[in-house]
This record gives C-alpha cells, sequence and structure tokens, in this order.
C-alpha cells in the first residue's frame, strides 16, 4: 500500500509539474509556431499518457480505486500515448487536425477525472480537485472543439491556462495525498 501511495504521489506531482511547465511555454511564447505547439503539445501528452499508463498498470489490482477507473486510467494513457506518438510522426499536422485531437484529448482526459473524483474513494480534496479539473479539461477540450480554426491564438491560450490551472491544482493533490500517507 506505501509503495503504491508513493507511485501515486510520485505521478501526481510529475503530471502537476509537466502541466506548469507547458502551460508556461504556450502563454508565454509569443512567436510559437505551429511545428513547435505541436512538439511541445506532443512531448506534453505523451509523459502524461506514460504515467498514467504505468500508474494505471502498478495499481490494476490495487484496491484503493474501482475497476472501472483503473480501465479508465489505462484506456486514458493508451490514448494519450497515441496522440503524442502520433504528432511527434506528424509535426506538419494541420491546425484543424491538431484542433481536433487536443479537443478530443482534453474531453476524454475530463471525463476520466470526474469518473475518478465522483466514484473513488479518497479525501474531499482529491474528489473535489479531480472533479474541478475533470471539468477544466472537458471545458477546454469542449470550447477548443467548437472553435476548430477561428481558434487561432486563443487557441494556444486555452491549452496553456488549462495547463497553468490543472498543474497546481494537481501539485497540491499530489501534496495532499503523500500527506494522508504520511499520517498512516
Amino acid at each position: 500500500m506505501e509503495k503504491h501511495a508513493n507511485d501515486v504521489w510520485g505521478s501526481l506531482a510529475f503530471r502537476g509539474v509537466i502541466a506548469i511547465l507547458f502551460g508556461i511555454a504556450a502563454v508565454f511564447w509569443p512567436g510559437l509556431t505551429l511545428v513547435t505547439l505541436v512538439y511541445l503539445f506532443a512531448g506534453f501528452i505523451l509523459a502524461i499518457g506514460l504515467v498514467t499508463l504505468v500508474s494505471s498498470l502498478t495499481n490494476l489490482y490495487g484496491s484503493d480505486s474501482s475497476f472501472l477507473s483503473r480501465v479508465l486510467m489505462m484506456v486514458l494513457g493508451i490514448v494519450e500515448i497515441g496522440v503524442g506518438v502520433y504528432l511527434l510522426r506528424h509535426p506538419l499536422v494541420s491546425f484543424a487536425t491538431f484542433i481536433l485531437l487536443v479537443g478530443f484529448t482534453l474531453v476524454l482526459i475530463g471525463v476520466v477525472d470526474i469518473v475518478q473524483g465522483l466514484f473513488e474513494s479518497g479525501s474531499a480534496m482529491y474528489k473535489t480537485v479531480m472533479v474541478v479539473g475533470g471539468l477544466i479539461a472537458a471545458l477546454a477540450g469542449i470550447v477548443l472543439l467548437f472553435q476548430p480554426e477561428s481558434a487561432g491564438v486563443a487557441f494556444v491560450w486555452v491549452l496553456g491556462l488549462y495547463a497553468l490551472i490543472t498543474g497546481p491544482l494537481t501539485l497540491a493533490l499530489a501534496l495532499d495525498v503523500k500527506k494522508l500517507e504520511e499520517e498512516k
């Protein structure tokens, strides 16, 4: 159980730091080209996907989360890795395709986070952060999907702000998980 808690807090902390770094790059890099953004997002989503997949596999037979939650995490990790690999292999993808990939990925992340927040056991802070983070991800994804080509610079800002909001939330969640495990 202690090893699992260390894995959870470590993977959450990693996800939070990666999200913050990506958000800073997306929001504060004004001359960002599409190819650079594709590479940044591909690296971001690939790292997140690997952490999500490994975390779901190490907790596959654990009792801390429901079977549905573990399967959703595994599917999410595979999709994130797939999107990351696809974008790394196709950096010259059209802007519309890139927006659709990012939008659908964010909606999927949002749904999985909301399901985990509602149905997993954990502290009130954990549940709240998961649901709020899931709502933010789903909302950002929906905004991107309904503004495909006209989004332009707003697309980069929405993506960057999403990362800058969820990154600190995820770090706070990681610290909460670590604190709870130290108290046990």
